[in-house]
């Protein structure tokens, strides 16, 4: 039988996206190549742990959890975590950004200054504008003010993002136009704080970075993986966390947060041997923008 891997999930590096390993390895995602996985009958996902710990129940989770943890491992890691807000002394510089991820969907954000763009490649942000860096609290206060005078939220579900790629305007411009709106709306508000030091509008565009205008539109999406299916496309695109893979029926999506857990093997031909279903509609525009 075939070595099993177990997937550590999908990083953004200066190579592009990179499918990361257990024990080091990694998969560089070049758009044209073939990427294909199998699950062996009979096997179980199983909790990936918390913070580099492994889950010391090996608890079984389901398919169709992104996160791939136990109640109990999935609480020990937004314990210490600036994207659950726990943690607040964290000396680093932050930066605040407006990212958009299509027609009506613009989100407000807060990153380390030493992380660059990652975690707006790795959030699938079709384009972004920075908006201020700062100190951490400064940032966050920021960010609450984005949200309560703006209406910005700072979640946008991965489902509605998928549905957006769908429909995204033909040139970088058009597809900056939300955003460049609200910096300048953003700029105008009171009560900025002082420590937060304010960055010009200067958009950046991943639709190029991602591949989405150079295949086909996605016709669905991976449900799950499960016991003896098996996942198998020619990589089109990727964004954030998701590829999207060119199979017989179509471009399908395939979130590579649903890989974790599993003992992953080669594929040996079979093709949507899992639960795929279609892509939600894209949802209508949120409130409170303009």
């Amino acid at each position: 039988m075939a070595q099993a891997w177990r997937c550590a999930g999908l990083r953004w590096t200066a190579d592009g996206p990179v499918l990361m390993w257990d024990g080091g390895r990694r998969s560089v995602l070049t758009r044209g190549r073939r990427v294909a996985f199998g699950v062996a009958e009979g096997d179980v996902r199983t909790c990936v742990g918390a913070r580099g710990h492994a889950c010391p129940l090996g608890a079984a989770v389901p398919g169709r959890s992104t996160g791939a943890r136990c109640e109990e491992c999935a609480r020990l890691d937004r314990a210490h975590s600036v994207a659950a807000d726990t943690l607040a002394d964290d000396p680093r510089p932050y930066r605040v950004y407006l990212a958009w991820f299509g027609p009506g969907m613009a989100k407000a954000g807060i990153t380390a200054v030493q992380r660059g763009r990652a975690r707006l490649l790795e959030q699938g942000a079709v384009c972004f504008t920075w908006l201020g860096s700062g100190p951490l609290m400064a940032a966050r206060r920021t960010e609450e003010l984005l949200r309560s005078a703006l209406g910005v939220p700072d979640r946008i579900p991965y489902a509605a993002k998928r549905a957006a790629r769908a429909v995204l305007p033909a040139t970088a411009g058009e597809r900056a136009e939300e955003i460049a709106g609200l910096h300048e709306r953003a700029r105008a508000l009171s009560g900025w704080p002082e420590s937060l030091t304010p960055a010009p509008f200067e958009p950046v565009d991943h639709v190029g970075v991602f591949g989405l205008t150079e295949g086909p539109a996605a016709v669905g999406e991976v449900r799950e993986l499960v016991a003896g299916g098996a996942v198998s496309g020619e990589l089109v695109a990727a964004a954030g966390p998701d590829l999207h893979l060119l199979t017989g029926g179509g471009v399908v999506v395939l979130d590579t947060r649903l890989l974790t857990g599993w003992d992953l093997l080669p594929a040996t031909g079979r093709e949507g041997a899992v639960p795929v279903g279609p892509l939600k509609e894209k949802p209508a525009a949120q409130d409170g923008l303009f």
